[in-house]
């Protein structure tokens, strides 16, 4: 039975958060230079005024890497399955590898690291983070279970 761990919900929302934040910026920008007749009286010429002038573009610029980089990471999930552990269904690491798990911040911090041996024989930390994951006290469990 493979145990799923999808990218975290806190995640996602933020990413939208910052969307809607680039978004409003670039309005209100727009707003004050071009239609707010008050504001080009009080602030023309000055730093404020130019920034408000220039800033649109790169904060809409912002805001589609933004919607970009949650569409690349939208479906991305951690599977624990019965010999491994897979990454996005591209990197695995197969539990006979697995060295040590060092879970001893989980319940405070909400982390832990797994040591492993890769194909050259390099030993390589992996932190795996609730930020990151939902469900990843399953995970940690399942393979705990599977390494000892």
């Amino acid at each position: 039975m493979a145990i799923e761990a999808p990218i975290s919900k806190s995640r996602k929302t933020n990413l939208v958060i910052y969307i809607v934040i680039c978004v409003v910026l670039a309005g209100w920008c727009i707003y004050d230079v071009h239609f707010n007749e008050d504001f080009e009286t009080e602030y023309g010429g000055q730093w404020w005024f130019t920034l408000n002038k220039y800033a649109p573009p790169y904060l809409i610029g912002l805001a589609v890497l933004f919607g970009l980089y949650y569409v690349i990471i939208r479906n991305k999930k951690l599977i624990a399955d019965e010999n491994e552990l897979f990454f996005n269904d591209k990197k695995k690491i197969p539990y006979d590898s697995i060295q040590k798990i060092d879970k001893t911040y989980f319940d405070k911090k909400g982390f832990f690291i797994i040591t492993y041996k890769s194909n050259a024989g390099n030993e390589i930390e992996r932190k795996l983070s609730n930020r990151q994951y939902d469900n990843l006290a399953a995970i940690l469990d399942h393979l705990v279970a599977k390494i000892t």
